[in-house]
């Protein structure tokens, strides 16, 4: 099972460490980063799942009208893309509202999908997850089963998609991210940095070790004209700048040497029933 996902947010979004949300200011680069990727989807026949921002919603409408119109699966990125680590679950919960009436007001659906900026759902803010389940979402994928930089959900030993039982006694089906261990280190291969920096003949030898992938990427992953932002710390500014040049062509290697469905199509080829469960 190979998941294809996207989360829909502008090259700046990169930066979690500059409070300054006055995004209007940067130049603007989704339309095109968007049109790219639904061209080449569009050339495959393959429908994706798309996480987008609020923010994206109420700015620039038209980017997930066109996501939409061509049959993706349209999902949640939150509003403001905030790490859920620096919210309260009242703001949290605020946030992915307004983020969700606004998606939804423009495909005429529900949005039932949600993805949290810099996979930040751990240990210490599972509330989130039962936020999302009060506010009508189905599907979670913000768990990352390793330590990273937002901090991880280190405790969280299943690698396969779960159904979570929690505390406020509803549910949501968890689609976490896949990590490759080596050297004891985890890390996230099949989207962001890694994927970029990585030769493809490794990213292909561990896909072809799991039987469950999933993807993450962005539309600034294949746009190696955005602008560099300078104040990042020097890990973060390589992490998010590494391989952009090759980055589109080794996607399109990756299109071609695996078969991918959604979140949606792999929620229905999952047998639930007899799938393990996990009581948060």
């Amino acid at each position: 099972m190979n998941i294809l996902t996207f989360d829909i947010e502008d090259w700046y979004n990169c930066d979690f460490i500059t409070p300054d949300f006055n995004w209007d200011k940067y130049e603007v680069r989704i339309y095109e980063g968007v049109d790219r990727i639904l061209q080449e989807l569009e050339n495959r026949q393959l429908k994706a799942t798309f996480f987008c921002l609020g923010w994206i919603a109420e700015k620039h409408p038209d980017v997930i009208r066109k996501i939409h119109a061509q049959g993706h699966h349209i999902g949640c990125h939150s509003y403001q893309h905030e790490l859920v680590t620096r919210l309260s679950r009242e703001e949290f919960k605020n946030d992915t509202q307004k983020a969700k009436v606004l998606i939804e007001d423009l495909i005429e659906e529900p949005v039932d999908a949600y993805r949290a900026p810099g996979f930040s759902i751990t240990e210490n803010n599972t509330w989130a997850l039962e936020a999302l389940s009060e506010l009508g979402f189905l599907y979670d994928c913000s768990i990352l089963p390793a330590s990273h930089d937002y901090g991880g959900f280190q405790s969280f030993t299943n690698k396969q998609p779960v159904l979570l039982k929690l505390k406020n006694g509803l549910q949501i089906k968890e689609f976490p991210v896949s990590v490759h261990t080596f050297w004891n280190k985890s890390f996230v291969f099949s989207g962001g940095g890694f994927f970029r920096f990585f030769p493809f003949f490794l990213i292909q030898h561990w896909a072809r070790e799991t039987n469950y992938l999933m993807t993450y990427f962005h539309a600034r992953d294949f746009d190696p004209g955005q602008p560099v932002i300078q104040s990042l710390p020097l890990m973060r500014k390589f992490k998010s700048y590494v391989g952009l040049s090759t980055s589109f062509a080794k996607f399109q290697k990756m299109l071609d040497n695996f078969e991918f469905m959604n979140v949606r199509e792999a929620d229905k080829v999952i047998d639930w029933k007899n799938s393990p469960s996990i009581e948060l």
